[in-house]
């Protein structure tokens, strides 16, 4: 009993204690009970209704112009994904991507997917799609479209040199694109980028054109044409042969490529404009193959310092380093030294706007060029040739020339006399192929960004003549060319060169 005493005797004191210290704060003012909070209550509006623009807005605000955009873009871009046997021709690019499943450790097939987007360009399933996409499929071709049904497609056309094709689905009922007009495109006008990246169904990218005309050597082929519509709109694996469109839900390009260290997107897109892509298809559909015009020419955009030999005004036009003898360009009046500036009407400023311009004509339309020649304009007027007429026939057919460095070693151990020129090239005084018992001088060396090269001057090249005067051995050359470099005139050597059995001219200027 004495033990609980204790404890409740100590319970009580330490009670009576609290008790004394709260009389003492109150009784001194320092201790003020807490405040009621007061919880107020507040209604929030939430619309029940659709978004709607307000009056006069309906054209201007990019919100409701690409909600509606998509929702009549998306039902015509499909998913296409192919099946590659490894032992076929794969294309080498991120888009195609082995499949590790157990049984095929055991087969002797392996197989690679392939994935990519395409475009309905008509009701009854005809689409347009990027050769990258579709290459060595063969007939393992698989279509989804935005409403999941599966199709197996067929090959109708594909073409390496715009990496370009055509693939049918058996349908009659597919909503189709509306075409647009690639030349009325401009720098800044806002796009959306309609594909399947990652495989990751009907994305929606917007942006802006960022460029035209761009040639990114992307396409590996001779004959490749690339003048590619440049966009910030983000383009990623899988958006391969998607849709490029504009504000007003109009097909411009197909998108093809994209600028990357990583594989991924960083900001930069290119799409084929809308027009080559659709003759390109036409041609497919309608013929089964590209029935492709040919200028049969060598160009080279002006850069500034010809353009001052020229004596245009500015920087513009396109050179003719070369013209295939009794080709279109041959026929039509075109000759070495002339520059193109427009063709059918259309302003050319880069080589591969004049070869799209061509690229859009075909076989046995005429083209009509304004060209500058010997310091004026002038117009000619000349069919185009396709691959019916012998001379481009044989010029398409011809290998590359190989532009491997030629190494040779010094005179004093080769016993090859060659010499180098300040303008960037060295020559090489070699025994002529045809006639042993005769030399011929040979470039064997070119620097890159020379004035040599610059001018057109291409390793292999043989020179047969400066300033007119044929010219066989080292002696002869170096006689003619101090001639020409002595003198106080500011006027190019011309060069006479031979390239693949052609002969051609260049003027080669030299440091004032």
């Amino acid at each position: 009993m004495q033990l609980h005493q204790k404890i409740l005797t100590g319970i009580l004191l330490l009670l009576t204690g609290v008790l004394i210290g709260i009389l003492i704060m109150i009784t001194r003012g320092s201790w003020i009970p807490p405040e009621r909070v007061e919880v107020r209550y507040t209604d929030v509006a939430r619309s029940t209704q659709p978004i709607e623009p307000a009056p006069g807005e309906e054209h201007y605000s990019p919100s409701f112009i690409f909600r509606d955009i998509a929702k009549e873009i998306i039902p015509a871009v499909v998913y296409i994904e192919t099946d590659i046997a490894v032992d076929q021709h794969m294309p080498n690019d991120e888009n195609h991507q082995f499949e590790n499943q157990f049984w095929e450790r055991f087969l002797p097939r392996r197989r690679a997917q392939s994935i990519g987007s395409g475009v309905l360009i008509t009701p009854d399933g005809y689409i347009l799609t990027n050769h990258h996409v579709i290459d060595g499929a063969g007939d393992r071709i698989q279509v989804m479209t935005h409403d999941k049904k599966q199709y197996q497609a067929n090959l109708v056309g594909s073409d390496p040199s715009t990496d370009l094709a055509v693939i049918k689905i058996d349908t009659d009922d597919r909503n189709a694109l509306v075409i647009g007009n690639s030349d009325h495109v401009d720098i800044g006008d806002w796009v959306m980028a309609v594909g399947n990246p990652f495989r990751l169904q009907s994305t929606v990218t917007a942006g802006i054109i960022s460029a035209l005309g761009r040639d990114v050597d992307i396409i590996n082929d001779r004959m490749r044409i690339e003048s590619f519509i440049q966009t910030d709109a983000a383009i990623n694996r899988g958006n391969s042969g998607g849709a490029l469109v504009n504000t007003r839900g109009e097909l411009i390009g197909i998108n093809t490529a994209i600028a990357s260290e990583s594989g991924s997107y960083q900001g930069y897109g290119f799409a084929v404009p809308v027009n080559l892509a659709m003759k390109i298809g036409q041609d497919m559909i309608e013929h089964g193959e590209v029935r492709r015009a040919y200028l049969g020419v060598e160009i080279a955009t002006v850069d500034h310092q010809r353009a001052q030999n020229f004596g245009l005004e500015s920087v513009k036009g396109v050179e003719i380093r070369n013209v295939v003898p009794q080709g279109s360009a041959d026929q039509g009046g075109l000759v070495t030294g002339d520059v193109v500036l427009k063709v059918n009407g259309f302003q050319v400023s880069e080589a591969n706007r004049l070869q799209e311009r061509i690229a859009l004509m075909r076989p046995g339309e005429e083209v009509e060029m304004k060209i500058w020649r010997d310091s004026a304009e002038m117009t000619l007027e000349f069919p185009i040739f396709g691959m019916d007429n012998e001379a481009i026939q044989q010029w398409t057919a011809a290998d590359v020339p190989s532009r491997e460095e030629l190494e040779f070693e010094p005179d004093t151990e080769s016993g090859v006399r060659q010499e180098s020129y300040e303008p960037g090239f060295t020559v090489a005084e070699l025994p002529n192929p045809g006639n042993m018992s005769q030399n011929e001088l040979v470039v064997i060396r070119v620097i890159p960004e020379s004035r040599a090269d610059v001018t057109g001057i291409f390793e292999e090249d043989v020179i047969t003549n400066i300033n007119g005067q044929d010219v066989s051995t080292i002696e002869a050359f170096n006689t003619i060319w101090s001639e020409a470099t002595e003198t106080e005139a500011d006027d190019p050597v011309t060069i006479g060169l031979r390239r693949n059995g052609e002969s051609l001219i260049v003027e080669l200027d030299l440091p004032g």
